[in-house]
């Protein structure tokens, strides 16, 4: 069943919980936490979850605020310092599901150092850091519409599997090889933002984060949580004929972490995104 979300819908969905953890569908446009840049904001995942559950929570990792879905919390200091170590060591799985501009590849190893785009100084004079997404393509639609210059518009589904946490990774690799998201404001093109947002009733960020699995530090088995999408992203997928791709929302224990799909080759010609 789809999540369905208002800017002041409460309360946050739960997907999993247990004495050391929380796993919640974060909405699209809900910042996490409070930062320099949430001027005038006053509406935050991380506090109004812990009103909500009536305790302390620790956030281990971070969603962009136009990204929505599975966001994982510990519930103590000791579950924050091993989640942690995971994230920050890459011993988890994360699988994410985007609407691209173009036909995407088939399947593809993104393999483009990133410099923070945000940082203290010029981004051309920050560090680039090392930043791998496997992505392939699940579907696609051709519309008989002149979005842009061409009769016809065509967009296509992508799978995208981070191997590293970079900020906007897989908005920046994806746009690199020339598929940007749709609703990115930022790395994307506006006329293909505005048809999406005014024509087929999606205003946001054509990213979710659908699955997260981890370890869990109290149980030694892989823990795999899966969100389903919103209803607006519901919607779309059904006009375009993805509903065989839609993610049911669910829990599953592995013993081991799951088998990644078949390695393609990397696409690395040109490493640095400056």
């Amino acid at each position: 069943m789809p999540i369905s979300h208002s800017p002041d819908d409460t309360p946050i969905a739960i997907l999993y919980r247990d004495a050391h953890l929380v796993a919640v569908h974060k909405p699209s446009g809900l910042l996490v936490h409070r930062s320099p840049l949430a001027r005038g904001e006053t509406r935050f995942l991380v506090q109004q979850l812990r009103d909500q559950l009536g305790q302390r929570i620790y956030p281990v990792h971070r969603l962009d605020r136009p990204t929505s879905g599975v966001m994982l919390f510990a519930l103590d200091s000791r579950t924050a310092a091993e989640l942690n170590a995971a994230f920050t060591e890459q011993r988890i799985h994360k699988r994410y599901l985007a609407v691209v501009r173009g036909i995407g590849p088939e399947a593809a190893r993104l393999d483009y150092a990133l410099r923070e785009e945000d940082g203290p100084r010029p981004k051309a004079e920050m560090p680039a850091q090392a930043a791998l997404t496997e992505v392939r393509r699940l579907d696609s639609v051709e519309l008989p519409v002149a979005v842009d210059r061409y009769p016809q518009s065509r967009y296509s589904l992508m799978e995208a599997r981070p191997h590293s946490g970079r900020r906007h990774q897989i908005r920046r690799h994806l746009s690199r090889r020339g598929y940007p998201i749709i609703g990115d404001a930022k790395h994307g093109k506006g006329v293909h933002n505005r048809f999406f947002a005014e024509r087929l009733g999606c205003p946001r960020l054509l990213l979710a984060a659908v699955s997260l699995g981890v370890e869990h530090p109290r149980e030694s088995r892989w823990l795999d949580v899966t969100a389903p999408l919103d209803a607006g992203m519901t919607a779309l997928f059904e006009r375009f004929g993805w509903a065989g791709h839609l993610p049911r929302g669910g829990v599953a224990w592995h013993e081991s972490p799951p088998v990644s799909w078949p390695q393609p080759q990397t696409d690395s010609e040109n490493p640095v995104d400056a």
